[in-house]
């Protein structure tokens, strides 16, 4: 039977990069780590390390086998938690990663409500887009994922990743409140000459607005390009031209600027992603909860802004 102690330091190796950086988190040190690896290799007579300079990296065997036992050791720390639950009434520590305006917002929201609640739940937080989040979720860099994809823009989502539904948010038409095509609706190609102001092309958002400006029958003819939203609605005030933005990333309206529905309706969905063998973990799925609530409460479905 194969140790799961050195397979719990395989995994880490794979993940980590170093045996340094491995004993660090396993609190053991390096050439001890050496030699259960080298133990791990003789049991199993197949090479799962090499040399490459002063670094040791894993082989497609060792990668292999690395792969198993992160499922292995999720299914350990899953067991782990629900013992500790059930006998202190805690529920761990987990690692989260959120694209900006779900963490600048329901996030937040969640985790003020869990800190005022006193749960049992630990948290760390990034920052990363969704693409950067769903590798960092199947490496085992994080275990709770919040990503999105837009009604025109679908995301692929890697195997053995379950998507828990947390909200579907309109997108709006940013323009000028004195544009006269100011309306409950406006047809995205009535907008055909006009400037727009877009995300940068390594985004999502970029794709969303270039597709749904192609359904209309036009290609954007872009001014000006900000990863920030709130940048984009400044310049929609300044008069640059117009924008779409998602609900979540409007964090302050422009007295100079409203919010209206394209007629070509567009949504973003939003999901928390987990690994598919941490499925049942009760800390998680407190937090996939906690961020439905909060994210429902967050979403608007007028132009209605809060002061």
């Amino acid at each position: 039977m194969i140790d799961v102690r050195k397979l719990r330091m395989l995994a880490a190796l794979d993940r980590l990069g170093t045996l340094a950086a491995v004993a660090e988190e396993l609190r053991l040190t390096a050439p001890g780590i050496s030699m259960q690896l080298s133990a791990l290799e003789r049991e199993l007579g197949v090479a799962l390390t090499e040399r490459q300079g002063r670094r040791l990296v894993l082989t497609p065997a060792g990668k292999l086998l690395a792969a198993h036992g992160r499922v292995l050791v999720d299914r350990l720390s899953l067991a782990e938690l629900e013992v500790t639950a059930l006998r202190l009434g805690e529920v761990g520590s987990y690692r989260v990663a959120a694209f900006p305006s779900a963490a600048r917002t329901f996030v937040a929201d969640a985790w003020r409500r869990l800190l005022a609640e006193g749960a049992g739940v630990s948290l760390t937080l990034t920052t990363p887009e969704p693409e950067d989040a769903l590798a960092a979720l199947t490496t085992g860099e994080t275990d709770l994922a919040v990503v999105h994809s837009y009604s025109n823009v679908p995301r692929d989502i890697p195997d053995g990743v379950a998507l828990h539904a947390i909200v579907t948010e309109p997108v709006w038409l940013a323009m000028r409140a004195d544009d006269p095509l100011g309306a409950p609706a406006v047809d995205l190609a009535e907008l055909a000459n006009r400037p727009w102001i877009t995300p940068t092309p390594d985004l999502t958002c970029f794709e969303m607005t270039e597709r749904a400006c192609g359904l209309a029958g036009f290609r954007p003819r872009i001014v000006a390009q900000s990863m920030d939203f709130q940048v984009q609605l400044e310049l929609v005030a300044a008069g640059v031209g117009v924008a779409l933005v998602p609900d979540l990333t409007v964090a302050a309206l422009p007295r100079e600027v409203v919010l209206v529905r394209p007629a070509q309706a567009l949504s973003r969905r939003i999901h928390a992603a987990q690994r598919s063998s941490t499925h049942g973990d009760p800390g998680v799925a407190r937090l996939v909860e906690a961020f439905r609530v909060a994210a429902t409460g967050r979403v608007r479905q007028d132009t209605s802004l809060p002061d």
